[in-house]
């Protein structure tokens, strides 16, 4: 499938954006969010598996292929950004079938994909490295047949899988960059020196940095270590959540609506959606 003008124009500005620099990539779960992270001036988004799956009602995980592939598609629409899709495993327990849903999410007009190494399983939560590999080629393989320019992220999930292992996770980031990933993740990292680590381990690669809680750490320190790109994960939808989950706690428990107090201004975001940019 031939890209369309725009979406090429998508996928060759984002993959100047990991050339030099840092920039933050933030992760909305719906189509208003993204419209309103590009209003911000964001140069480009991100999808969140989480955030996603709860505004479909599924834990982080839970929504199948096709929903996914929906929601990709309803995240391209939304904003003229490029999207990086969190394209959790591939959904496919082979190579095969990762390369046949990669060339569907080329299809839904991301311009970045990320395939991890978790397995899900808390008994085994890692993929052993050379399947992970094996799986980390089969997608750049296809990115490559479709002659898309689509970029491909690998992701070493050590440290929210249950396995802080940081010498580990350095081996498979390289394998992975070995294997053709263009950038490189390894979620949960934290501290200084983890994160110089990583970077140093797979120049002159770019690496995304998580940062999904309260950190004393900016974006000048992020991007004084190395780091190219800063995304957030779930992080956005959560804030969204807490927010919402304390004000109906409030009224269910003890018949109090002051949990709106500071709330978002309808008249603010009507106005902002009238003239949002957006495709």
């Amino acid at each position: 499938m031939t890209a369309s003008p725009a979406l090429a124009t998508r996928r060759q500005a984002f993959r100047r954006l990991h050339a030099s620099g840092c920039f933050v990539i933030p992760n909305p779960w719906d189509a208003g969010s993204a419209r309103y992270l590009q209003g911000l001036g964001f140069q480009a988004l991100a999808t969140t598996s989480s955030g996603a799956a709860w505004s479909h009602a599924q834990p982080d995980g839970g929504m199948a292929l096709a929903a996914t592939l929906a929601h990709l598609r309803e995240m391209v629409a939304a904003t003229d950004l490029p999207v990086n899709a969190d394209f959790e495993g591939g959904f496919a327990p082979d190579a095969a079938g990762v390369a046949r849903n990669v060339r569907s999410a080329i299809d839904a007009g991301v311009a970045g994909l990320s395939i991890e190494d978790s397995t899900g399983d808390a008994a085994s939560p890692l993929r052993d490295l050379a399947t992970a590999v094996e799986r980390m080629k089969a997608a750049r393989a296809a990115i490559d047949e479709s002659g898309s320019d689509v970029l491909l992220v690998g992701r070493a999930e050590n440290f929210i899988a249950g396995v802080p292992d940081l010498a580990d996770a350095i081996r498979r980031l390289q394998a992975y960059a070995e294997a053709g990933a263009d950038c490189l993740y390894a979620p949960g990292i934290q501290t200084r020196e983890q994160i110089a680590a990583v970077v140093a381990a797979v120049a002159p690669k770019p690496v995304n940095l998580l940062v999904g809680s309260a950190t004393s750490l900016t974006l000048a320190d992020i991007a004084s270590l190395g780091v190219r790109r800063v995304s957030v994960g779930g992080a956005l939808a959560r804030t969204a959540w807490g927010g919402f989950m304390r004000a109906a706690q409030l009224i269910a428990q003890e018949g109090r609506f002051d949990g709106f107090a500071g709330a978002a201004s309808g008249a603010e975001l009507n106005a902002f959606f009238r003239g949002a940019p957006g495709v």
